[in-house]
């Protein structure tokens, strides 16, 4: 079968976009050109150990958050038997937080929650159970730690703290979130699984069949052109900020890039 260069441009959100350049097979079926916008597919399994699921998560992180939204860390002064009871306390904490949101007029809650864990050498009973929540704005900080309590009981001001909890404000940098989302990622000795809201801005993707070589792809590769120049030429209004071919026994030649919306 005839081959050729597919460029696959990755929406995350109008700050930041992925380009994947590499090699596809033609099948008749399939429509030539320049596609129209679709969703890339959620993982099924969002338990962070694979790489496309991985990918994902930047890219879903990059689309909805940004300067100023939260980064907040929560655990447990008493660890919860299972983590399905962990995740409940969490799930709890974050209508409580959408509650408070509405009370004082702030846009919906947009979330998303990281369970992380460590089996025990029983393998039964969880420990180091916490979660990581990227938020956005407009609640105060002081209010969204001081929320991560147990109910109030009869005679009290207040409810029972839970555990620890910390807010930190979000500063992307070039490459956006992603070094928050790898470190979210990171647990080789323990386990990470996540969910969202409902309302989060999901990664879109276009391909385009007809815009680079094999000629092309390969010159880029050896550095046979001014590779700053030829980017700015072909995304106008964009910085590229990262630029790593890979090969492929099968598939030859193929280039990832990550640009950022250029800075006015």
């Amino acid at each position: 079968m005839r081959s050729f260069i597919r460029e696959k441009k990755i929406y995350c959100g109008k700050q930041y976009m992925e380009v994947d350049i590499y090699q596809q097979t033609h099948v008749p079926s399939l429509p030539k050109g320049r596609a129209k916008k679709e969703r890339v597919s959620a993982p099924k399994q969002r338990n962070l150990n694979d790489k496309n699921a991985k990918r994902y998560f930047i890219q879903l992180v990059n689309a909805n958050f940004g300067e100023g939204d939260l980064h907040v860390t929560v655990t447990y002064a008493q660890v919860p038997e299972t983590v399905e009871e962990a995740e409940k306390e969490a799930a709890n904490y974050i209508r409580r937080i959408s509650r408070r949101r509405k009370r004082e007029g702030l846009l919906p809650l947009k979330y998303i929650l990281v369970t992380e864990h460590s089996t025990g050498k029983s393998g039964e009973k969880p420990t180091r159970i916490h979660h990581h929540i990227i938020m956005n704005s407009g609640l105060d900080r002081d209010a969204v730690e001081d929320l991560w309590r147990k109910p109030r009981k009869k005679g009290q001001k207040e409810g029972e703290r839970i555990g620890f909890v910390n807010a930190d404000r979000l500063k992307p940098n070039d490459y956006g979130l992603e070094a928050l989302s790898r470190y979210l990622m990171k647990n080789p000795n323990g386990k990470k699984r996540w969910s969202s809201s409902h309302n989060l801005e999901k990664p879109e993707y276009r391909t385009n069949d007809h815009k680079y070589t094999k000629r092309q792809v390969e010159r880029i590769v050896k550095d046979e052109i001014d590779n700053q120049t030829f980017w700015q030429a072909k995304y106008s209004g964009w910085d590229l900020t990262e630029c790593k071919p890979q090969y492929n026994e099968i598939t030859g030649w193929a280039i990832y890039l990550k640009l950022r919306r250029t800075r006015e």
